[in-house]
This record gives structure tokens, sequence and C-alpha cells, in this order.
């Protein structure tokens, strides 16, 4: 893309829209959404929070990503589209599922936005971690059970190393796992293969905080019997550690009896929906 340094340039705001339930927007998201020209937003993002807060002649444009699966977005396409508006003088919000800083792409962003002096804002939300812990009556930090948490991801066979295991299943730390699921038998293995205590459980949250939400827990040991092959929506969450046994006392949200998707699968390449005229078209291939 060529630049031209003496275009007035917009402003950019990096911003985190919560990990589904849209009531956990945070005012200051919920204002500059209402300010927005452009918005790209994330797959992981309440349709409520764009159809209440984006204002009527702001073009909302899809960008999401799916991991391994269905159609997602280059990272290199989402960079373009924010130097492109950006450049036009436009106020730009990049809408993140969760908090813009746990485990997305931002540091390409903010790359993008330094390289091309465009003035930007980061605004954080809630993370997964939070609101799944906390829909699923799991205090992370319980008095007694765990003084730290862990956030990763195991989504490539490479990213942990055999150290790391065992430091893992020894630690009292709890663990969460962000888009895990898919290797959670993996995870499961290496953690029981290092002798990890039996009163450290395992629990998977699907859709944390929606109205499809659902909570599975086990013993880890017992993961071959109960949990293993079973697929998980989308997003889901795994939460490791003494603190998981809290669930069963503290959990004050039935689980879903849906097997439906709160956050749509991406089906059509990049699509830009322009408010004010209630209709859709293709705005990149």
């Amino acid at each position: 893309m060529n630049l031209n340094n003496n275009i007035q340039k917009g402003k950019v705001i990096l911003a985190g829209a919560g990990p589904g339930d849209p009531e956990l927007i945070t005012v200051k998201v919920a204002r500059y959404l209402q300010l927005a020209d452009v918005v790209l937003t994330d797959r992981l993002v309440s349709e409520e929070i764009l159809n209440t807060y984006v204002k009527k002649d702001a073009e909302i444009i899809r960008v999401g990503k799916q991991c391994r699966r269905g159609i997602s977005t280059p990272q290199k396409t989402i960079n373009e589209l924010i130097v492109e508006y950006a450049l036009q003088n436009k106020l730009v919000v990049r809408l993140k599922g969760g908090d813009v800083s746990i485990f997305s792409n931002i540091m390409d962003e903010l790359e993008t936005l330094v390289a091309n002096n465009i003035p930007y804002e980061i605004v954080p939300g809630v993370t997964a971690a939070l609101g799944a812990a906390a829909t699923a009556g799991i205090p992370l930090t319980a008095r007694g059970y765990s003084t730290a948490v862990r956030f990763l991801t195991y989504y490539k066979s490479d990213i942990v190393t055999e150290e790391y295991w065992k430091e893992l299943a020894n630690t009292d730390d709890t663990l969460i796992f962000y888009m895990s699921s898919e290797t959670l038998d993996i995870v499961v293995q290496k953690l029981t293969a290092n002798n990890i205590a039996s009163d450290k459980l395992l629990a998977v949250i699907e859709q944390a905080t929606t109205p499809l939400q659902k909570v599975h827990t086990c013993n880890l040991y017992e993961y071959d019997k109960k949990l293993k092959d079973q697929p998980f929506i989308s997003p889901s969450l795994v939460i490791i550690g003494k603190v998981v046994s809290l669930h069963k006392e503290f959990a004050w949200l039935a689980n879903s009896n849906s097997s439906g998707y709160y956050f749509k699968p991406m089906t059509s390449p990049i699509i830009a929906i322009a408010n004010n005229q209630n209709k859709k078209h293709v705005s990149r291939a």
C-alpha cells in the first residue's frame, strides 16, 4: 500500500468488547462506538453490542478469525484496512473480543500504526478468563486454593516445552488455557504424565457469559472417560486447578440446554455493513 505522509490522518481505537455478554462492555468503548466512522470487528463480539452502540451511519466491517476452521481474515488485510480508513481522516474502532491485549494480534496492529504515524488509543476490556470464571462461580485466586493465575495457550505442539509442562503440573497457580479446547487431549496428557495432583480439577467453559454457556468439569485422571473427544463450541476456555472444585458450590448460572452458536461462524469473505442503508456489500474478497 502506498502511503502519503501528507494526508491528514484520523485516529484508531484498539478496544476490547468483553467476553460475550453485551452488558460487560465498558462505558468508554461504548462511547467510542457511538463516535466511530468505521468499526473493524472480530467474530467474537456480540451482535447486540454492534446493534446497540454503533452509530447509524457508521460502516461495520467484519474481520473475524477462526483459527484452523472456516474462513478467516488475514492479519495483513486487517492492517491494510486500518491504515486505509485512518488515512481518510476517519475515527476507526478496531473491536476485539475480550481484552485487546490478551492473545490477540495487537502487536501487528500497533506496529502498523506506529510505522504510519497514525494516532491510536488502547482501551481494555473484560478478558474471557475473568468473564468465564465469574459466570462459572470459580474465584481464580480463592484463599487457600491459589494465589496466582497463569494465562496460557496451546494451539500448536511446540508452544510449550517439556520442562514447562513439568512446572505447570507442579505449580499451585490456577492455569487458564485460551484457544486450546481442540488440543485439550494433549494438555491433559502432558499434565497427568507429569503427575499433576488429583485435587486439581479441569473445567471447560463453552461460550462463557452468553445465554448459551455450558460448564464441564472433571478430574484430570478421569478425563478420558468423561470428556475426551467431546467437541466444544467456540469460544471455549479451559481452567485447571484446585479452584475448579468451587464451581459445584458457587455456580449461580445453570448450563444452557442449547447446542447453538452465540457467535456465528464466518461463512463469507469480509463484509461491510452500511448501517444507515441496512444493506450488505462485499468490501474485500
